[in-house]
């Protein structure tokens, strides 16, 4: 909507299965936005090609639960997340169309990221002071980290998607603009417990409904940072406007240190914005899939467009709050 807004007469069109519950309640937004709703697949390619042609494709479609595949069956999210790129970079290519690809911090190998050195502070895990490595230190995980190790079937899926960008790049000169985001939220994300977490306590804490704390002993310090939808929109428009800069490599994009939050302090926070109290279980048992630890250094990104994250922690779950408010009779459902 965002995008139309400010495109003015350009057509803009949003392509979904609907698959995600709550997903159909954006059709009403869509359209009194003047965004055009196309049903469809991604994985398959028929879908797609009914769209006639374009100039963009913004591919932001996956199973983005890190714990896919885990019940023995990675089907959806291979298909979905990596046949799925195929079908989206054949597409753009057919019609001459440049790609914003939304990657994720995920293809980053569990093994190393839970090796890096963490110590407690106050209610949250942190880097020790001076402590750094290949790709991290203090300012976060850069782009150079390095990638040898398991990362999940989400995470392969989402790294094999880039090797074949790259290959697209090189063979058919597609203009092609790959960002690793962090933890996205923000308003009309309907959030589950694999994903889109944040949304989900703020709505415990506005609907009711259990809560808790899993794994690394079940303390809550594990720390991520926050990217609000608006803020990566932000970048979105800077990267089209000028994609011959860049759309080569690879940017980490998220909220940085200054948009992070634990666990416990995310309790905390929407405690006192909800002014609800919620009772929080405790699990220790750590998932296959789980790191204590993610914040992402913005520092080549910045570097590149002077972008930034400009909403705090504050506003990020503000908007959350009010979004549920406004929407209560609609959106309770959805969180029960």
């Amino acid at each position: 909507m965002a995008l139309k807004r400010d495109l003015g007469d350009a057509e803009v069109v949003a392509f979904d299965n609907l698959k995600r519950r709550g997903s159909e309640l954006t059709l009403g937004r869509l359209r009194d936005g003047g965004v055009r709703f196309e049903h469809g697949d991604v994985r398959c390619a028929e879908d797609l090609g009914s769209l006639g042609p374009t100039d963009l494709v913004i591919e932001c479609s996956a199973e983005p639960s890190v714990h896919a595949g885990y019940d023995g069956n990675p089907a959806y999210v291979v298909n979905t997340n990596l046949l799925g790129t195929i079908n989206c970079l054949e597409y753009a290519r057919r019609h001459g169309a440049a790609m914003v690809f939304l990657s994720t911090s995920r293809v980053y190998p569990i093994a190393s990221l839970r090796a890096i050195p963490l110590e407690e502070k106050d209610e949250r895990l942190v880097i020790p002071p001076g402590a750094a490595g290949p790709g991290w230190s203090e300012a976060g995980i850069g782009t150079d980290f390095p990638l040898s190790g398991s990362r999940s079937i989400y995470g392969a899926t989402k790294l094999a998607s880039e090797l074949l960008i790259e290959e697209y790049r090189a063979l058919y000169g597609l203009k092609v603009v790959i960002n690793r985001c962090g933890v996205l939220t923000g308003p009309w994300q309907m959030g589950k417990v694999d994903q889109g977490v944040i949304v989900l306590w703020m709505a415990r804490h506005v609907f009711g409904g259990p809560l808790g704390y899993m794994g690394f002993g079940g303390h809550g310090k594990q720390v991520r940072d926050l990217l609000h939808v608006d803020d990566l929109y932000d970048l979105v428009r800077l990267q089209v406007a000028d994609l011959e800069r860049f759309s080569q490599g690879v940017f980490n994009v998220g909220g940085g240190h200054g948009v992070s939050i634990s666990l416990r302090e995310l309790t905390n926070h929407c405690r006192r914005i909800a002014g609800r109290e919620v009772a929080l279980g405790s699990d220790p048992q750590t998932r296959d899939a789980d790191v204590p630890y993610y914040i992402t250094d913005n520092s080549a990104i910045t570097a590149a467009s002077g972008w930034a994250p400009r909403r705090s922690v504050e506003m990020v779950l503000g908007d959350i709050h009010a979004w549920l408010l406004e929407n209560r009779a609609m959106l309770a459902p959805m969180f029960a």
